[in-house]
């Protein structure tokens, strides 16, 4: 997995980093020479040399140790930085695998919340193309007409609420192309979820929604953790998951009202 190989090698480097990290030591001619380390001693400083792999010495006088030093404090607080980095990746991906154990193992998507994991309905949504509309079958690509289709959810509002501002997601699906969270615009008795425009001499297909920025965490194959970047405000919501270019779409919609101190 993609999130496993950047938390080892995230781990690698930081070790290695932190181990044996080179050092710049400034000479005040302008040029410098990486140590492995160095010390001051009276008038000379004394350092490992990188390049010939031995202790040498140099006058003092010499050497630029205030821009050294200051050098060096940068690079020790990017290690620590890198380390912590680490650290927060591998608890989070610790944390996860955790809260992953109480999600059903059958395909859909899951609300998580105070360790369980609720099942959000999924959605037959229809298409409207000049006043005319049609439900759609799940999967199966619509017929190509030139022009803007709407893609709606019926109802003002979805039968499933969630009470929390930034909901965390779970979904399980290996046939997963697109996926993410979008806003739905309320529309008389309707949901706006996307626009289909058709364009180019080979009538192609254009898909438009508005889209929440969201963090992606996956787990194993088909299977992620969902939830968006910022709080989300009170509102229709939907998560989705279409082929672009196909006019195909798969809908699960929710509103957000969140409670008090949520």
């Amino acid at each position: 997995m993609r999130l496993v190989q950047r938390l080892i090698w995230l781990a690698v480097l930081a070790a290695l980093a932190l181990s044996a990290a080179p050092l710049k030591l400034y000479l005040k001619s302008g040029s410098d020479m990486l140590v492995r380390e160095y010390e001051l001693k009276e008038d000379r400083v004394r350092y490992y040399s990188m390049d010939r792999g031995q202790w040498e010495e140099i006058p003092a006088r010499l050497v630029d140790l205030e821009k050294t030093e200051a050098e060096s404090a940068r690079q020790t607080r990017r290690l620590e930085s890198m380390r912590a980095e680490s650290a927060a990746e591998r608890a989070a991906e610790r944390k996860a695998r955790t809260e992953l154990h109480n999600v059903p193992i059958d395909d859909g998507l899951y609300w998580y919340k105070n360790d369980q994991a609720t099942a959000v309905p999924q959605n037959d949504p229809s298409e409207e193309k000049s006043g005319k509309r049609k439900v759609l079958r799940a999967l199966s690509p619509m017929p190509v007409f030139a022009g803007k289709r709407k893609i709606l959810v019926e109802g003002q509002s979805s039968e499933f609420t969630v009470d929390e501002a930034a909901p965390i997601f779970f979904i399980r699906d290996t046939s997963l192309i697109y996926f993410g969270i979008v806003k739905l615009t309320p529309q008389k008795d309707q949901r706006l979820v996307q626009i289909i425009q058709n364009a180019g001499p080979e009538n192609q297909l254009f898909e438009e929604q508005e889209e929440v920025e969201l963090f992606r965490q996956q787990l194993a194959s088909g299977v992620y953790r969902v939830w968006p970047t910022e709080p989300l405000p009170a509102g229709e919501y939907a998560f989705i998951d279409f082929t672009p270019g196909e006019g195909d779409i798969r809908v699960w919609s929710f509103s957000v009202k969140p409670a008090a101190g949520n």
